[in-house]
């Protein structure tokens, strides 16, 4: 774990889950279909709430959701509504639930057509390569952009639910489609050199 100080200051030291969180997986580009579902769910999930409710819940929702795999959720019911609404686990929000099932069926819908995987639809906002910003406080870093906003606009229009534009790019960020560590985060240099591998 990285422990040296100019870390991003959203992640708190003495958390040690959202520390992991921060120093392995914000940032890092991620290409694969099913985890940029996931992730969009989750982020889906989180509207109204902090991050940190959802990383605390997250192996409770990967179980719930059964791994996430968005092919099998596409086929899910009232009866799976009402398992994960009985489920303390997660969140129990009847319309969020109700999206992640929707999200799945017009994931699949993209899928099946096979002009365009889910991950080159999603990427195909940034020209396929990670922005690399310069951050250097948090003042700086916005909470949208033209491209989240546009992402969002196309996302809703295919019929995505919770998928507004802060939503959008708290998942841009995430997936790494954008480097918003600050410039003196241990973790800004990292993630500028996987993305031009």
């Amino acid at each position: 774990m990285i422990t040296t100080s100019g870390h991003c200051p959203w992640a708190p030291r003495d958390d040690e889950l959202y520390a992991q969180y921060h120093d392995q997986e914000w940032g890092v580009p991620e290409y694969d279909d099913r985890a940029l579902y996931e992730k969009l769910i989750l982020d889906g999930f989180q509207a109204g709430l902090s991050w940190r409710t959802i990383l605390y819940k997250r192996e409770n929702f990967r179980k719930a959701f059964k791994g996430f795999h968005p092919e099998k959720i596409a086929r899910w019911g009232e009866k799976d509504v009402g398992r994960l609404l009985g489920d303390a686990g997660i969140i129990r929000h009847r319309g969020k639930i109700e999206g992640a099932i929707t999200n799945a069926k017009l994931w699949a819908e993209m899928m099946e057509k096979g002009s365009e995987s889910f991950s080159d639809y999603i990427w195909s906002y940034v020209e396929g390569t990670p922005r690399q910003n310069a951050w250097t406080t948090m003042d700086d870093v916005p909470a949208t952009t033209p491209e989240g906003d546009a992402l969002s606009k196309d996302l809703k229009k295919r019929g995505f639910k919770f998928c507004g534009p802060t939503i959008v790019y708290a998942f841009m960020q995430a997936v790494g489609m954008v480097n918003d560590h600050l410039v003196d985060c241990p973790r800004y240099k990292d993630i500028k050199a996987l993305s031009k591998a």
